[in-house]
Parts: structure tokens; C-alpha cells; sequence
């Protein structure tokens, strides 16, 4: 045993070496009472299945189709990776500058801890001395944090000692995570969980946000200006502090150089860089389909919430969770749908601003004179819904004088425009102003459907999300007019009243008051021109020019019940619809997705396939949560969906058609092609609608004012085959034109088997007039009285 020898400074020695000891015991004493807890003096620790499996919020990311990031929803911003998908850059640039040792310490780094310490006593800049925290235990502290309530213990609530306990927990987490994981696992669960401000958490949103590249196509002064960042994000945010941030990114360039991963002439060369950032910040606001992600967000909510019910231990979250969601839109169809919208509104938005020139457009016609006036009040009514009124009021209470000052103070905002800078611009106006300004904009909703599988491929909601946020492709429900029509033919046909070669009259038709549920007097509609031809036409003609006269009859042969029946069956969703002859125009509030839905039994074979939004959803593993299937039943014969098609090709083909447009100026005909549509237009104009169907694809809008009132006042700017047709047309255009789009070619309508339409024994008078049905022999079905 070792003796020391005698000499006066033998007791001194022992005593030193007794104190050494009791230090050190003492001190594994205080780690064991730290790590156990004991006496609940120092707060838990996180256990041993979750060192195993360290949560962090992840943000859950929305794809496409064809597998294209769409968006995110997120507390968080922060999407893992792997160090394989990392450039070798940034890790060079993260161990140069925060833990050159990393590779040789077990989670702790006595000699880094020291250099800390002395350099804070001997007051040197922590550049040059280094932290004394190692990158495990900076890991540590980010994934488990021992700081939170529940954690802290008796003690942890004494300013300085709980200090003092939190960093042990550090440090016993930081040696448990080396034991548990590989060098490589703890730098990229470093990566993948450090903020980079903006509200931006790991390498590859900051790689996206401030470059947008990822993280494995960073340069090195971009590695080093990432990493140079993690010091104070705030402090060194390269956007509001450029000199500061170059002179920080040059620090962590000369740590690179200090340890050899850079030359003498390199580090001179990415020194003198100039700051070069491609700054965007990824919000739900922005980016592709930002309706359809608002949308779709609260079906994925009602899905998880019952996922965690039926499967016990499940606490999936929709921000937190990294879940990976795959819908049905198509990234080019998206594109090209957003395209065509924006170019056909921005024109109606001009048009529309001609068309009043500068007065006011929310109207409504006078009962006297039958002109129209504008509505007093209007704004101030429509500003007492809004949310600015609302906190005025609760401020102010019932003194309105106050309110409506404060409604007309001017103040700094940004507005949407078409064009500018991501279509605002900064303005001074008042709450009242811009509810003014927002209530002379024109709005839109565009959806578009395989209608084989029920994949939506496009849905465009609005102008602009950012601004306006309500959704008009599933959350708005409009009169859909004469797009309803088909309805009326199909239960007629469907109920042996008329057949594709039925004649009918274009002549008034009266409802008595009490007949079909009708309420008031005896309505008789009229067409859009207000006149009567008196002519006999075919069904496919008296569709084709959408012939109100004709749907009437139709309809007080069929009654309204049973066409709510067969467009319910057909995919209308709306309990709404009227159940009395007004129906036929189209008279019942719908949605755009709904009615896109129900054309797609058309185009179909009459099978009724239900939208689709969202396919597969994965967990942030890649493990399948769920796996949609189309839902899909037959709600009519095959043969009858192709007859419907039939006559609704007459809004193209046909002369008259309100839809002939898609053959003589867009040329969509061409090669052979087959389009069935059917415009929609309400009264006052209120409402423009488009549905168009090819062999493979059903896409509707609808055009008009957020509130009735605002509208054109002429049917040649009104109608739909003005305001919503032309968007339609050039979508299919950009479709037809996409190479990569095989699917969705041009082509005829596919004839069901042995199908077959013979109307050559069928009574047609060459002059197209009105025949007495006492001309008209008893067995021919030309005229339905």
C-alpha cells in the first residue's frame, strides 16, 4: 500500500487525498440522488423509453399525388432527416465551431468544460475559448426539457441550484445518449431539432428557408452561415443583420481553417462572399393548393381524433406527430388550374371594374322602376359581422360613435392586387375602406375530379388565401342555375316521360298556386331573353340553349321530389334544395365540390364515385396509419349516363349552344375530342357557373360576388359562359398541351355496349314551329304538353 512519507507535509497531503475522495464520492452520490430523484429534491428525469425514442415536435407534411411537398401543418417548423442527406459542409462547419472533440468524448468533455470555465474567469471571448457544453449535451437539452414544471423538484425552484441541477441532468442525458446511440444519430438528432429562428427548427426547413435548396446542396459560407447562426438566431438573423451575421459566418469560417477542414486559400476565397440569401418562409398562406390545405385539415383532424380513440396508447397530433399525408392533387393540374383561374378573374376583375366604374356595386332593383339601386347600409351592415367590429365592441360597449371612429381611422395594411409583389401591395385605408374594397372583388371556387377513382386533382378555393380565406369550393353553397338542368333530364328520361329523342315546345308553362308545393301565385318562368320561341326542339337542343320553358315542363311531369331524389342519389349532398318547381332553374343552394361530384356519375357510366381527397396517411416512420379506397356505387344504367352526356354535348356542338365557344375560338374539339357541359347563370347574375366533362376528367366552378348583391347587371357580362367558361377552357388547354399528362388526352366519350340511338322514327317539322298536338300522330313522342 502507498505510504507517504514523513515530512510537515504528510498531514497535509493525506488530508487533500481525503478530501479528493470524499469530493468525488460525494459527487457520485449527488448524480445517483440526481438521476433517482431522491427525496423528490431534484425532479425526474425522462425515462428510459423516451431516451429510447426522443420525441420532438415534427411538422406533419402534405404531398401530392406525384409526391410533391404541398405544404405543412406545424407548431414547429421541422421536417427530420438523415446525415446522409446532410452536405458534408455543414457538419464540417458544426464540429469546427461547437464541438471539434465531439468524435472523442463520451457525452462529456472535461478538457472543453475547463477551457469554458477559464476563459469565463479570464474574461475571453467565447469564439476563441469555446463552449463547455459538447454537442450531446446541447442534443440533450433540446430533446428533453429538464427545465419544465413537472421536472424540477423541491430544489429546482432555488434560482441558482436549479441551475445547477438542470445542467447535471444534461449531463447524465448527454451519457446515456452516447451509450444508447451512435456519433452519427446524436449529430442529426442536434440537426434536426436546433432552431433557426423565423420559427424554423432543423437543418432542412433552414435550408429551405433562407436558401431554398436542401440541406444537401448547402455551400460552404451557407453551412457556415447556418451554423454560425445557432450561437443567437435572432442576434445574427442574416435578413435584419447582414454585416453581423457575415461577421459571424467568417468566425465559424476560421474555425474550419483552425481545423483543417479549410485551406489558407479557401478560407479567403468564402470570406470575402458576399451574403446571398432566397429568404421564403413557409406558412400555410402560401404555396400551392392553400385552400384545398385549409380545407382538408380539419377531415384529417376528425380521422385522428378517431384513430387515438379506437387504438389505445395513440396520441397522434396533427402539429407535432411528423405524420406524412398523401392527396390525390396532381402538382402540374394544380398549377395549371391556379393559372387559369388567376388569368380568367383578373380579366372579369377588370371588366368588372369597367362595368360600374367607380360606383358601388353591392345593388339591388327597384320594384318601381325595375332599376337597379344601390342598397343603403350595405357596408356598415357587412362590417358589424366582422371580427374588428366585435373587439371594438367589447372595448367601447354601446357607444357606437366611438366604434364607427375608430371603423374609419386609417391605418397601415397590405391589400391583395393582381400583380405586384406576391399580389399585395401597401396601402393606408380605414376597416371601413378595405371592407369596401374587399367587396368589389369578383371570387371563385374550381374544383376538378378523375371521375373513375374520385381523385380530386385540382381545387382552387379563391383569389387569394391570404387575404380571403373562406373556401368556395366546399365551403360555399350558391344557386347553381341552369348546371342543375341535367337533374330535371334525367329524372324525366329516367322516369319514361321523354326519351333522348323527345321533341318539346319552347312555350310558357304556368304552376298554379298549390301545384308542386308552389307557395305563392301561379308562376310561369320565363328564358333569359324573356321571350318564346314556340318552337319545337330536341331535348339535346333545348339543353344545349338552356331552355327554361323546357325544364319546366319537365318538371311538372316528374315533380320537384323526385328530381331532389335523383340528384341526391347522383352525389347533391345539400338538404337545401327547394321542393317546388323553381327547382328546375336551379333555385337551391350547392357547392362546387358537390356538384362536381354528381356530374361525375355522367361521365362515369353512372356510377357514383365520392370525392377523394386524400389517399394514404404514413406515421413520421413511414409505417401506413391508413389506407382510403374510392367509395363507389351505381346510381343509374350506364346507357342513361351516356344519353345524359349526349345531350349535354349539345351546349358544345350544337349552333345555339351557350357553349359553343369551346369549339370555334378555344378549339377543343379538335382531333376528335368530346366535351358535355352545361353553363349556369342565377338571377341579377348573382352567379356564373361552368361544368365541363371529357372521357376522363369533370371540373365545375363557379364566378361571382362573396355576398349576392354584387354582380354585373347585363347577361352579356353575367352569364357563365362569359365568367367562369373561359378559366375551364384554358385549363384544358395547359392539360392537353402537358406531355407528361397521358392520362387525360383528347377523345371521344366511350359508347356503352351495343348502345344505340335511333331517332329516325321520331316527328321532327322542318320549320322547327309549334304544332298543335292534334297535328301529331297519337304514337309519336314529339311534344310534351
Amino acid at each position: 500500500m502507498f505510504e507517504l512519507a514523513p515530512g510537515p507535509y504528510r498531514n497535509i497531503i493525506r488530508n487533500l487525498w481525503r478530501l479528493s475522495l470524499l469530493g468525488v464520492a460525494l459527487l457520485v452520490l449527488y448524480i445517483v440522488a440526481v438521476s433517482y430523484n431522491f427525496l423528490w429534491l431534484f425532479g425526474g428525469m425522462p425515462s428510459l423509453k423516451a431516451l429510447e425514442n426522443p420525441k420532438s415536435e415534427e411538422a406533419s407534411e402534405v404531398y401530392t399525388a406525384d409526391s410533391q411537398l404541398l405544404g405543412k401543418y406545424y407548431v414547429e417548423n421541422r421536417t427530420p432527416i438523415e446525415i446522409s442527406q446532410v452536405s458534408p459542409n455543414v457538419t464540417s462547419a458544426l464540429l469546427a465551431t461547437e464541438d471539434a472533440r465531439f468524435i472523442k468524448h463520451s457525452g462529456i468533455d472535461p478538457r472543453s468544460l475547463f477551457r469554458a470555465v477559464s476563459g469565463f474567469l479570464t474574461f475571453k471571448d467565447a469564439s476563441s475559448s469555446g463552449g463547455g457544453s459538447t454537442l450531446t449535451q446541447q442534443t440533450a437539452k433540446n430533446l428533453f426539457d429538464t427545465r419544465q414544471e413537472e421536472l424540477r423538484g423541491v430544489l429546482g425552484h432555488i434560482p441558482i441550484i436549479s441551475l445547477v441541477i438542470a445542467k447535471t441532468k444534461e449531463w447524465i442525458l448527454a451519457v446515456r445518449l452516447e451509450r444508447n446511440y451512435t456519433k452519427q444519430e446524436v449529430m442529426m438528432m442536434y440537426l434536426n431539432t436546433v432552431s433557426f429562428g423565423n420559427n424554423t427548427y432543423g437543418i432542412k426547413t433552414a435550408a429551405k428557408t433562407y436558401f431554398s435548396k436542401e440541406p444537401w446542396n448547402l455551400t460552404v459560407e451557407e453551412a457556415a452561415l447556418l451554423v454560425g447562426m445557432l450561437k443567437n438566431p435572432t442576434f445574427y438573423n442574416p435578413r435584419l443583420f447582414e454585416e453581423r451575421t457575415r461577421d459571424r459566418r467568417n468566425v465559424v469560417l476560421g474555425q474550419m481553417k483552425k481545423y483543417k477542414f479549410l485551406t489558407n486559400d479557401q478560407f479567403t476565397t468564402y470570406k470575402n462572399k458576399p451574403l446571398k440569401l432566397d429568404f421564403s418562409v413557409e406558412n400555410q398562406n402560401t404555396g400551392m393548393a392553400a385552400y384545398f390545405r385549409s380545407v382538408i385539415k380539419e377531415d384529417i383532424k376528425r380521422w385522428i381524433k378517431q384513430y387515438n380513440e379506437e387504438n389505445t396508447g395513440s396520441e397522434l397530433d396533427l402539429y407535432t406527430s411528423g405524420l406524412k399525408i398523401y392527396t390525390t392533387i396532381d402538382s402540374r393540374m394544380q398549377a395549371y388550374a391556379e393559372e387559369a383561374v388567376m388569368a380568367n378573374m383578373r380579366d372579369q376583375q377588370k371588366k368588372f371594374y369597367e362595368h360600374w366604374r367607380g360606383r358601388n356595386p353591392w345593388v339591388q332593383k327597384d320594384p318601381r322602376t325595375k332599376k337597379y339601386v344601390e342598397i343603403p347600409g350595405f357596408i356598415e351592415s357587412v362590417a358589424r359581422r366582422t371580427t374588428r367590429y366585435k373587439q371594438l365592441k367589447a372595448a367601447y360597449g354601446n357607444d357606437e360613435k366611438a366604434i364607427w371612429q375608430e371603423m374609419r381611422k386609417p391605418v397601415k395594411m397590405k391589400v391583395f392586387v393582381y400583380g405586384g409583389r406576391r399580389n399585395e401591395k401597401d396601402t393606408t385605408m380605414s376597416s371601413l375602406d378595405s371592407i369596401k374594397y374587399y367587396k368589389r372583388l369578383l371570387n371563385t371556387g374550381f374544383m376538378s375530379m378523375d371521375p373513375r377513382s374520385g381523385y380530386v386533382k385540382a381545387w382552387v378555393g379563391g383569389i387569394n388565401f391570404k387575404h380571403m380565406k373562406f373556401d368556395h369550393v366546399r365551403q360555399s353553397r350558391r344557386q347553381p342555375g341552369s348546371t342543375f338542368k341535367p337533374f330535371v333530364y334525367l329524372t324525366a328520361m329516367d322516369q319514361g316521360f321523354v326519351t333522348p329523342c323527345s321533341h318539346v315546345v319552347d312555350q310558357p308553362t304556368v304552376f298554379a298556386h298549390g301545384e308542386d308545393n308552389n307557395g305563392g301565385p301561379p308562376w310561369m318562368p320565363k328564358n333569359s331573353n324573356g321571350k318564346y320561341s314556340f318552337r319545337s326542339l330536341s331535348l339535346r337542343e333545348a339543353l344545349g340553349q338552356s331552355i327554361n320553358t323546357v325544364s319546366a315542363q319537365l318538371i311538372k311531369k316528374t315533380r320537384a321530389a323526385t328530381v331532389i331524389k335523383y340528384a341526391h342519389d347522383m352525389g347533391i349532398e345539400s338538404k337545401d334544395l327547394p321542393n317546388n318547381p323553381t327547382l328546375c332553374l336551379g333555385t337551391g343552394d350547392v357547392s362546387v365540390y358537390e356538384m362536381v361530384a354528381a356530374y361525375c356519375a355522367f361521365a362515369n357510366g353512372g356510377m357514383r364515385v365520392r370525392p377523394m381527397v386524400i389517399w394514404q396517411i404514413k406515421d413520421k416512420n413511414g409505417n401506413v396509419l391508413k389506407q382510403f379506397h374510392p367509395d363507389a356505387n351505381q346510381v343509374i344504367s350506364a346507357n342513361r349516363a351516356y344519353e345524359m352526356l349526349h345531350l349535354m354535348r349539345g351546349a358544345v356542338e350544337e349552333p345555339s349552344g351557350t357553349a359553343q365557344r369551346l369549339r370555334t375560338q378555344y378549339k377543343l374539339l379538335d382531333g376528335g375530342n368530346e366535351i358535355a357541359a352545361k353553363t349556369g347563370t342565377t338571377s341579377n347574375y348573382s352567379d356564373a357557373w361552368f361544368m365541363g366533362m371529357t372521357q376522363h376528367l369533370v371540373s365545375g366552378l363557379w364566378v361571382g360576388g362573396d355576398d349576392r348583391p354584387i354582380h354585373f347587371r347585363t347577361i352579356e357580362l353575367g352569364q357563365g359562359g362569359r365568367q367562369a367558361m373561359p378559366a375551364w377552357a384554358m385549363y384544358m388547354q395547359k392539360i392537353y398541351k402537358d406531355p407528361t399528362l397521358t392520362s387525360y388526352r383528347p377523345e371521344p366519350f366511350r359508347k356503352p355496349n351495343n348502345f344505340k340511338i335511333d331517332c329516325g322514327g321520331y316527328h321532327i317539322d322542318s320549320s322547327q314551329r309549334y304544332i298543335p298536338p292534334k297535328v301529331v300522330p297519337e304514337d309519336e313522342e314529339e311534344i310534351l304538353q
